[in-house]
């Protein structure tokens, strides 16, 4: 199996918009090839700390080698970072980071499934104990089902007409591989003029699915406001317009001056309350064109930073 090293995007903004000092402490969940917890800790020198988090097993044993020079000053454990204030207390964190989306290795390795260039088992689970695999759902789910699902995960135009074919061949044969399903997706809609690989929507979209990637989203930054330390910062570096829309309406709530009872926002009705959080920059932070030339897969990537402010 090849070994897991991934390029971090962002590596420069990350660290300018969360400013590591010794003595401060670090929640990276989402930890990867390590590239960014290494920074931290590097920048950290000579006392600060890591607690770092990731659902792939194959991620933390290339983690924990990477970062051995740190010993003692880091400490790596299996889980969704949907769940980190389970992994320390409140209050407890000078920043959390969470790098979203998909790792360049588990791209890479077939046997995870993820990629449409390399033929693997239809998979795509980023914890091989989680249940569901992305064949289960291409194969059981209901055709309409599939169609919402490549519209609203994968943003899918097409989406109607691949679950369409999906569901007639499943019926001749089940999906097993993901060559197999990238074919006939390609064959369904055909090439056209697009950049991207007709199959590259629908994969995202099963991806997301099988992961459950927007409700860890939600969980993992409302956990991650219980962990920070006032003053503390929130970095989420997200690849999706879905991701990116979630952040930003995180971060309004909190920094409002007003609170609104449900979910339409009616100025009359409004009640004065204390701003919880300010954002870094009002924009999103962006891979640098030289970034994106050596390494493409960061040209989606955003960063957007929130600071927890000292409520009375």
């Amino acid at each position: 199996m090849p070994e897991f090293v991934h390029q971090s995007v962002l590596l420069r903004e990350v660290l300018q918009a969360l400013e590591p000092r010794s003595g401060q402490l670090l929640l990276d969940g989402t930890l990867g090839g390590a590239g960014h917890s290494y920074a931290w800790l590097k920048a950290s020198s000579p006392n600060g700390t890591l607690i770092g988090l990731d659902r792939d097993e194959i991620a933390l044993r290339a983690a924990t080698e990477r970062l051995q020079e740190f010993a003692g000053r880091f400490h790596l454990h299996r889980g969704n970072f949907a769940n980190m204030d389970s992994f320390t207390g409140p209050e407890t964190c000078d920043a959390v980071l969470l790098d979203l989306g998909v790792s360049s290795p588990q791209l890479d390795i077939a046997e995870r499934g993820f990629s449409f260039q390399r033929e693997g088992p239809l998979d795509m689970r980023m914890d091989a104990r989680d249940a569901v695999t992305a064949a289960d759902i291409v194969n059981t789910w209901p055709e309409e089902e599939l169609a919402n699902l490549f519209w609203e995960l994968g943003e899918e135009r097409a989406s109607r007409r691949i679950a369409n074919t999906i569901a007639k061949r499943r019926v001749v044969r089940k999906f097993e591989t993901t060559t197999d399903l990238a074919e006939l997706i390609a064959t369904s809609i055909g090439r056209g003029k697009q950049k991207i690989h007709p199959a590259t929507k629908v994969f995202q979209a099963l991806r997301m699915e099988v992961n459950r990637e927007l409700d860890a989203l939600e969980d993992g930054l409302n956990a991650a406001w219980q962990i920070l330390k006032p003053q503390g910062r929130l970095g989420v570096i997200t690849f999706h317009s879905l991701e990116d829309r979630i952040v930003k309406n995180f971060g309004r709530e909190l920094e409002r001056e007003y609170s609104v009872d449900g979910e339409v926002d009616i100025p009359e009705l409004r009640k004065p309350k204390v701003p919880e959080a300010r954002w870094i920059t009002r924009k999103p932070f962006v891979a640098s064109e030289d970034e994106v030339r050596q390494n493409p897969r960061a040209r989606s990537a955003k960063l957007r930073v929130l600071e927890k402010l000292e409520v009375a």
